[in-house]
């Protein structure tokens, strides 16, 4: 055990981080239920990696100009290809998912691109990767704070699940935000898990236990990784996934006991 770390137990580390981690959590169940729903699981990370490549490119050539230029960068490579990816689903919803696959794909390779020259770009494509949630400052949390309020407003006051357009824009705008603070492993495993978990559960309760649910394996994650001294991402979404499973399978019991089935009972077929 690396007891170094322990100090970053403290409060003052983890408390930013796990109130980053509960606001990413507020828009990305509610979304992550939306993008399960519609078959389109992989548009998180390959939005994330566009994102992930407009803060790259922002930095790059923008950089020495202003934080702010860079932010919208990332926002503007977000959303264009968040209306691309509208765009592709009207006109070829058949191999929608084929088309995400590629766009993360090509945003991954010229990320590769444009950091092979940089003497520090091995770092740096790591922290696009599994982020830096423990160094989240004041300015991001308020920033995501104000985003999350915005995106669940609409949440609430408007249909994301029919809107295809205005679903798209706040999916980008949210990730955008989140993935220069967790990493685009961390968005992917916030969105996925918890609605993968909780498909079983009473919808009326399905939000409240995914929120729960991750709110429990950020947590876990971060006490891991200050123990361990192992990377917080990582950490973390590996937490994700192991609340995940202990989730869904304590659901399918209950629903399976609720049917008035064993769960696992074999079905002994007609006659």
């Amino acid at each position: 055990m690396d007891w170094t770390a322990v100090t970053a137990l403290s409060p003052d580390i983890l408390a930013p981080a796990l109130v980053a981690g509960l606001l990413i959590l507020a828009t990305h169940v509610p979304l992550g239920v939306i993008v399960l729903n519609r078959g389109i699981i992989f548009i998180d990370i390959a939005l994330a990696q566009v994102a992930a490549l407009g803060v790259v490119f922002g930095n790059l050539m923008l950089g020495s100009v202003a934080g702010w230029a860079v932010q919208v960068s990332a926002i503007a490579a977000a959303v264009g290809c968040a209306m691309l990816l509208t765009w592709t689903d009207k006109k070829f919803p058949a191999i929608q998912e084929a088309i995400i696959g590629a766009v993360y794909i090509v945003a991954a390779a010229v990320q590769i691109v444009l950091l092979s020259s940089s003497p520090n770009g091995l770092e740096y494509l790591k922290d696009l990767l599994v982020g830096q949630i423990l160094w989240v400052s004041g300015t991001q949390l308020l920033v995501l704070g104000l985003l999350t309020v915005a995106a669940l407003a609409l949440w609430y006051l408007r249909d994301l699940v029919k809107e295809r357009i205005l679903f798209y824009g706040v999916f980008a705008v949210v990730i955008t935000a989140s993935v220069q603070i967790v990493g685009v492993l961390l968005v992917f495993a916030s969105l996925i898990m918890p609605a993968l978990a909780t498909q079983h559960a009473p919808p009326h309760w399905r939000l409240v236990i995914a929120f729960n649910l991750g709110a429990a394996g950020y947590l876990l994650g971060l006490v891991a990784s200050a123990i361990f001294g192992i990377s917080t991402g990582a950490a973390i979404a590996c937490a994700l996934v192991l609340v995940a499973i202990s989730t869904a399978w304590g659901l399918s019991r209950t629903v399976a006991a609720g049917a008035g089935t064993p769960a696992g009972a074999a079905d002994p077929g007609p006659g």
